[in-house]
């Protein structure tokens, strides 16, 4: 037997696969108590994900989890899914479903290596120390392979980490490349810091946002692991079925992933929530990473002033500053967040298509937006909230 060789697996579940098991390769950070660099794939939220129907039949994300094995021993995994569609994935390929339907292909299903619903970067190939090449590379072959051996039409990597972007293109996958809006802790010792760091008229508009948003007539708490119970998850329910409705029309997740969230995930959440009068009218959900807070979902039952910036960006930052994590990820585009101190980063993916003509026209594509996206970067960093020069410090 060779004790070298490779072999991968997928799985309909991901309660085929243990949890301390897959944790060992998502997040081996977090041995022993601490927190995971990257919450979202951890088995028990990709299992809240699965158990509360979020994903699974009906929903167009169909669990295939893979792992890899060497002499019996898991030394990489991948949350990867077979799509029916599209949706609740934010780097988007609608554009090449529709001119490969129309060219007479068939674009889905397709294969997925993410997490769903969930636009936030992080590690895809989760692979244990001391295995990180040859876990990589079993993953992104195996999956390769999966796909073209099972007549899919493509494979998509989104929201990995550069250096992965780096591994996929070396192998043969197409890079690409978005942008979102991160906020920086340089170090601050309180949200005052951060605003010496502002030119001055934006310095002042903040201060103006927060008075306003603070006035609405309630208080705004910030809850999380024990502090949180049932009737604030159905408060936060609320919210999102409201936001879904605006933005996307049905809503992604289910409800009892929110009562599952309750039972196994509070310790991961940050929850913000404005009260009036004893009831939730307004809430940001957050999860807290190991140097990282995401902000995920936010809504409200009644329209204040200012009180969204107050509640998913300030005091976000105010947590952040408070627990020493390096940076705020505050979701899915908003250009409202520059002057708000959160500046455009690159967010990587990658993708295999099985059409050689199709792929070659597709990489020719990736090569214009990769180049008009770091120019944009750098123009709209250019207009950041961030003094140029002494001069712009006066009041």
């Amino acid at each position: 037997m060779d004790e070298t060789a490779l072999s991968i697996t997928a799985h309909d579940s991901i309660h085929a696969i243990g949890a301390e098991v897959w944790d060992a390769c998502a997040c081996p950070e977090a041995a022993g108590g601490g927190r995971p660099d990257d919450p979202f794939t951890t088995h028990r939220f990709l299992a809240a994900l699965e158990d509360s129907g979020s994903v699974g039949p009906g929903s167009g994300w169909r669990p295939h989890y893979l792992t890899v094995e060497r002499a019996g021993e898991v030394i990489a995994c991948a949350p990867h899914y077979l799509k029916s569609h599209s949706q609740g994935e934010y780097i988007f390929d609608h554009n090449w479903a529709h001119a490969y339907e129309r060219a007479g292909g068939r674009y889905y299903p397709k294969a997925q290596i993410a997490v769903p619903f969930t636009p936030v970067t992080g590690r895809r190939l989760l692979v244990r120390p001391g295995f990180n090449e040859a876990g990589r590379a079993a993953l992104l072959q195996g999956a390769t392979l999966l796909a073209e051996r099972s007549g899919l039409s493509s494979l998509h990597i989104t929201f990995c980490t550069g250096a992965e972007a780096e591994t996929g293109a070396a192998a043969g996958l197409l890079p690409r490349q978005t942008q979102q809006y991160h906020w920086q802790n340089r170090g601050y010792g309180r949200f005052d810091d951060f605003l010496a760091d502002l030119a001055s008229r934006k310095r002042k508009t903040i201060r103006k946002e927060r008075a306003r948003a603070q006035g609405f007539g309630g208080e705004i708490v910030t809850l999380s692991g024990g502090d949180l119970r049932s009737e604030h998850w159905e408060a936060m329910w609320g919210f999102y079925l409201d936001t879904g409705a605006r933005k996307w029309g049905t809503p992604y997740l289910t409800r009892a992933f929110f009562e599952i969230a309750q039972e196994r995930l509070r310790d991961d959440v940050l929850m913000v929530l404005a009260l009036r009068e004893g009831r939730a009218v307004a809430g940001a959900l957050n999860l807290i990473g190991r140097s990282a807070l995401f902000g995920r979902y936010w809504g409200c039952i009644e329209d204040h002033p200012c009180l969204h910036f107050e509640l998913c960006y300030y005091r976000a930052m105010d947590f952040a500053i408070e627990s020493g994590l390096q940076r705020v990820e505050a979701g899915a585009q908003g250009e409202h967040k520059l002057a708000r101190g959160y500046l455009p980063r690159p967010i990587h993916s990658l993708h295999w298509l099985r059409d050689p003509g199709f792929a070659e026209a597709v990489a020719q594509y990736l090569d214009a937006e990769r180049a008009a996206i770091r120019d944009e970067i750098e123009v709209l960093t250019g207009y950041g909230p961030f003094r140029k020069t002494d001069m712009e410090d006066h009041e």
